[in-house]
């Protein structure tokens, strides 16, 4: 196990973080560069000595590659040979089985003399800046299972000849500037589980025979030229998971068989010209994510599609779709995201929406919807998910309030003696009660009046809910302004005054509680520091639009309150998990957290943090673990969002980034950037993968550093948690943690120009979960 991960881990210096200080910075590096280069040499190696043939194709491939940054010294004749320590070989018997070359910096081709490796087994140059042709001597590489050779600036066409590898399983050549028709023979490879050829400009039609590989798992055309029409059989796809096609130019119809591919569970056919009805697709009953986005499909939504209970994002926006929105998508309890926007659907929308527990996205807008907006729904979300729609009303202040309903006539007729008698025993009967109603409340206030005073409320939350309703007591609103943005909940500034409040924590924006409203129903409440926060003006205008941000990774704003004497509090949903560093670190030890749920948390943050940089354009600047909270389902929310906004620039600076997150640029007192959030999130990666918390420094060291020192000594299994080391024996999990640690390092790099934008972290982290889960489905199959 342990030479699994130093064999993984060699010669992947340039992600490892370092300390503050410029000069130890260099002195560390090196040294860390000499390790992990005797890391490499020091691999197990059986003692034979390469052949003649595969030395001297090495040769020349190192002589066609340009080395920028000096990872291929080790290659030369000094030594016992390339089988004994030349960085990314490995060797069986004397002949090379795998180059692993990624993130190297690689310039200039690769060799056509690869075709001489005749038991190469994997090629894997990915993410370097290599350019030419791919070479076709590949196809003579009868042992090759898989290719990997994606974000290169590879042009050219893609060899037929590569169809020629019996044993192929993997070919990824994506992110590149390849062209051409996709070979057809590509499928003759009937090991082939994954095939990635998007963000390319290929043309052409889908070759059939790739629909009709019994073997293909992961196929993905996207960002390609593609035309024509959409192979007609599919039906011997059966073991089909993700098929993505977006961004084509492909037209036709849907095929029927295309719909009944039972274990398929992400298909992405948007941004092409399909037209057509989508009626079968009720039987695609695995299915997780389905986006038909901006095609030419028509028809009406199928009831059926309440058939697809584990779909998690619908999104069929951009088509001509006509009839009302099926009640049955209520049924959809797993689903999060709905897009139905831009269509011609009419009618009104279902009450049964109201019912998802799980959405949290919802774009209804620009079609021709009537009626009112179920009340749940506009509470729940902004007015731009209905805007466009000239008949719906009540769901903002922008729309037109709903007609009040005309009572319906009625004829009048004489009132019978049985009905005189008891309508007066009625009326009777209702003064008595007024009665003994006011009766009872005198005697509840001589009763009250008699004793010295009520119980007091509970120590642990009278002194919060002081605080929190601090300067409130002015009765009625207390003067202040309560402004609502969405939510589950109503409540008036009262009831957020008067609720039972827990303090759940501190930090330098203000103190945080969880308020039980008089109803039961639990919000949280951030108040925030009076003399630190922008004059009223300037925050409202702030808090609105930080009231607009909605993903399903970041905390919502629900509301914020502006006491009469400048106390400030915002309003969030309350998350039932807390926070991920009480998850992680303050749990009992019969309580466990098993990888899938720890690379899911990191994808989750990650994409949040991707949104804030691209689409918000903003950089959060104190992100934590403890600034990461967890719902019912372990789905992060990054919290905190915007406060910064909030705040003087003065506090800005002296908040920008918390102790063991924050990014070494920052002890210089500079501004918080993407950059610097990426930091963040990679220390929160590390953690994930060690259990250890940032702030535990370890001889001095903060957590990168230390992983560094111990990847340095080539005890690189000693970095995980221990937890993690028991599902580790299966090299699906080690590689996984392995290639996670990597990119983790990769984001904590000293050198803000050297770490990664958010894009590609989630990109890196997704491709990751991706090969793991297609290497899990394919258990059984020869490597």
């Amino acid at each position: 196990m342990a030479d699994h991960f130093k064999n993984l881990l060699a010669g992947n210096s340039k992600w490892i973080s370092f300390s503050n200080n410029t000069t130890l910075n260099l002195l560390f590096f090196l040294s860390l560069l000499l390790a992990l280069s005797f890391s490499a040499s020091g691999a197990k190696w059986d003692g034979v000595k390469v052949t003649r043939a595969d030395s001297q194709a090495l040769h020349a491939i190192k002589n066609e590659l340009v080395d920028f940054k000096g990872v291929l010294r080790s290659w030369n004749d000094t030594g016992a040979g390339a089988c004994a320590g030349w960085t990314g070989i490995k060797c069986a018997g004397g002949e090379v089985i795998s180059i692993q070359l990624p993130f190297k910096g690689l310039g200039g081709r690769i060799s056509h003399r690869i075709g001489q490796l005749q038991s190469l087994r994997r090629i894997s140059l990915h993410d370097n800046a290599i350019v030419g042709a791919i070479p076709a001597t590949i196809g003579f590489l009868p042992n090759l299972r898989g290719l990997y050779l994606f974000n290169n600036r590879l042009s050219g066409s893609l060899p037929a000849s590569i169809s020629n590898c019996p044993l192929l399983q993997t070919v990824d050549v994506s992110g590149n500037q390849l062209a051409g028709i996709i070979p057809p023979n590509l499928a003759n490879s009937t090991r082939l589980y994954r095939l990635n050829l998007s963000f390319n400009s290929f043309s052409g039609s889908i070759p059939v025979s790739l629909s009709r590989s019994s073997s293909l798992i992961f196929l993905a055309l996207q960002h390609n030229n593609l035309t024509s029409s959409l192979p007609e059989s599919w039906s011997s796809v059966s073991s089909l998971k993700y098929l993505t096609l977006d961004h084509n130019s492909l037209s036709g119809k849907i095929p029927t068989s295309l719909t009944r591919l039972v274990s398929l569970e992400e298909l992405d056919l948007s941004h092409n010209k399909l037209e057509g009805s989508i009626d079968e697709i009720g039987s695609l009953l695995a299915l997780k994510k389905m986006n038909l986005e901006k095609n030419n499909l028509d028809g009406s939504i199928p009831n059926s599609i309440q058939k697809l209970l584990n779909l998690s994002v619908l999104n069929l926006s951009n088509n001509r779709f006509r009839g009302g929105i099926p009640l049955t998508i209520g049924n959809i309890t797993s689903l999060n995201s709905l897009d139905l926007s831009e269509n011609n659907l009419t009618g009104e929308i279902p009450l049964s929406l109201s019912n998802l527990p799980n959405l949290t996205s919802l774009d209804l807008s620009y079609n021709n919807l009537s009626g009112a907006v179920p009340s749940l729904l506009s509470k729940k979300f902004n007015s731009t998910s209905f805007a466009g729609n000239i008949n719906l009303c009540g769901y903002g202040p922008s729309a037109p309030p709903c007609p009040s309903p005309q009572p319906k006539p009625h004829r009048r007729r004489k009132l019978s003696t049985k009905d005189i008698v008891l309508i007066a025993s009625g009326a009777l009967l209702f003064v008595l009660l007024i009665l003994c109603f006011v009766l009872l409340c005198c005697l509840l206030c001589k009763k009250t009046k008699s004793s010295k005073g009520g119980r007091a409320p509970p120590p642990s939350t009278s002194k919060a809910a002081a605080a929190l309703a601090a300067e409130g007591e002015t009765g009625g609103d207390g003067g202040g302004k309560l402004v609502h943005f969405d939510g589950p909940f109503v409540f008036t500034a009262n009831d957020l005054l008067c609720a039972t409040a827990e303090i759940m924590g501190k930090s330098s924006y203000g103190t945080a509680y969880k308020a039980t409203l008089e109803d039961e129903n639990q919000v949280a409440v951030k108040r925030l520091r009076e003399k630190v926060t922008k004059p009223q003006k300037e925050f409202e205008v702030e808090a609105s639009n930080l009231g607009k941000i909605r993903h399903r990774n970041i905390l919502a704003l629900r509301a914020y309150y502006l006491g009469p004497k400048g106390e400030k509090l915002l309003v969030y949903d309350y998350m039932p998990n807390g926070s991920l560093a009480s998850f992680l670190h303050a749990r009992g030890p019969e309580t466990t957290v098993p990888w899938p749920t720890r690379m899911n948390i990191a994808i989750g943050i990650t994409r949040g943090l991707c949104y804030l940089h691209s689409e918000v354009k903003h950089v959060h600047g104190n992100l934590t673990a403890s600034n990461v909270l967890l719902d019912e389902k372990t789905d992060p929310k990054i919290a905190d969002v915007g406060l910064s906004r909030l705040m003087t620039s003065a506090d800005v600076v002296g908040t920008a980034g918390s102790m063991g997150y924050r990014a070494p640029e920052l002890s210089k007192l500079k501004n918080a950037s993407e950059k610097t959030d990426v930091f963040s999130l990679g220390v929160m990666v590390l953690e994930l993968l060690t259990g250890k918390s940032p702030s535990e420094a370890k001889d001095g060291l903060d957590l990168p550093q230390w992983v560094a020192s111990i990847v340095k000594e080539e005890w690189t299994n000693e970095v995980f948690d221990v937890e993690l080391m028991r599902d580790a024996s299966s090299s699906t999990v080690a590689d996984e943690l392995l290639n996670t640690l990597k990119l983790a390092l990769h984001c904590v790099d000293p050198s803000p120009a050297a770490r990664p934008e958010a894009l590609e972290v989630l990109q890196k982290l997704e491709e990751i979960k991706a090969e793991a889960d297609v290497a899990t489905a394919d258990v059984g199959k020869t490597e």
